[in-house]
């Protein structure tokens, strides 16, 4: 096809988002996914959103079993609005299962039995190609069938490397670096749940001692700071209340804000 000027379309509505939510066990990640509209669960941990019920498939043991529930959900009539799918970090290990199956199979003089057998961190690489198929099977879900996703996922700390600063320990998504820059450059929102806290600081003796203060309220960061990793492309305000009907309203406004100066 021929690219012209002529072609150009204006993009104003946001399509549904592509949401991954991580923090500690137990903030309430569930809860916030299950509170979406019309959710429907790819379940990988065998868990739920506590007192919410929820449609879902059978537990996926595979990475043909996630595709396949896609595909039914691509393929087959609905009404469900939103993907969920608990938890990234449990698709991980399914994801390298089937790297190594493909590896074996198309090198039966090469098998590997771990994905690290590859070395140098080939096999690693090469489990991108099996993200990536994950990924365009989300993106058809949003582009073809209007659904939003929410994938959750665990935190873990581990230690930045800046090249500003001296090393610091952050919070990031529980998965390889690799397949977790992947997964942050594809999503609309990379939203971190945690306790929102306070530090303080307190003369014990000769030294001044830091610690952290909370009420336990829960909260969504939608921007990045140097303690966690988190982004977003909707405007929204940097701290929101964890929970779906703050998101919804914050995503709302940032929209009809949007537009309006788009006509002023």
């Amino acid at each position: 096809m021929a690219i012209s000027l002529s072609s150009l379309n204006r993009l104003s509505v946001p399509k549904p988002p592509r949401i991954v939510i991580y923090g500690p066990h137990g903030i309430g990640k569930n809860t916030f996914a299950g509170a979406a509209p019309r959710p429907v669960l790819i379940n990988l941990e065998d868990g739920h959103p506590a007192g919410q019920p929820i449609d879902a498939f059978p537990r996926a043991e595979s990475f043909a079993e996630v595709m396949e529930a896609m595909q039914a959900l691509y393929n087959e009539d609905h009404d469900f609005q939103t993907l969920v799918i608990d938890s990234l970090d449990w698709l991980e290990p399914l994801v390298w299962a089937e790297t190594i199956r493909r590896n074996n199979e198309a090198n039966p003089s090469k098998q590997w039995s771990s994905i690290e057998d590859a070395g140098y961190g080939k096999g690693y690489i090469a489990t991108l190609d099996v993200w990536r198929e994950y990924l365009d099977g989300i993106n058809a879900l949003r582009n073809d069938k209007g659904m939003a996703v929410i994938q959750t996922a665990h935190a873990e700390v581990k230690r930045f490397d800046s090249p500003e600063t001296e090393p610091f320990d952050r919070y990031q998504i529980k998965l390889h670096k690799m397949a977790s820059a992947l997964v942050q450059e594809h999503a609309d929102m990379v939203l971190f749940a945690n306790f929102k806290t306070s530090v303080t600081k307190s003369d014990v003796g000769m030294k001044k001692v830091a610690r952290g203060v909370g009420a336990g309220t829960r909260v969504l960061y939608t921007e990045e700071r140097p303690a966690f990793l988190a982004k977003n492309r909707h405007n929204l305000p940097p701290e929101l209340p964890l929970s779906w009907e703050a998101l919804a309203s914050s995503m709302a406004a940032a929209s009809e804000a949007a537009r309006m100066s788009e006509a002023a």
